[in-house]
């Protein structure tokens, strides 16, 4: 008995073009640097969410703050979730 190719193929051809476009996707991406005055500014955050708009200029800042500790069982293995995000929007008449 054959084996049917028509559906391996289109599920090669489905899961290839993703892997493609994640490879080129991923060949794109240029290697940063750490700013230790922004991972400073991190840290300085408290846990929330805050926003507020300065009197003096045309633009808004938003800081947010996620901060947990999730364990399996109660003396189990844990792992510190420490998510961190400063924004800004500025929005000027031209």
């Amino acid at each position: 008995m054959a084996l049917p190719l028509a559906p391996i193929a289109v599920f090669a051809a489905k899961y290839g073009s993703v892997a493609l476009a994640g490879y080129a996707l991923a060949r794109q991406i240029q290697v940063g640097r750490t700013d230790q005055r922004a991972e400073d500014a991190l840290d300085e955050l408290h846990e929330g969410i805050s926003a507020h708009r300065p009197r003096d200029r045309d633009q808004m800042n938003a800081a947010a703050r996620f901060r947990r500790t999730i364990r399996l069982g109660t003396a189990g293995p844990g792992i510190e979730i420490d998510a961190s995000a400063l924004g800004r929007i500025r929005m000027r008449r031209v």
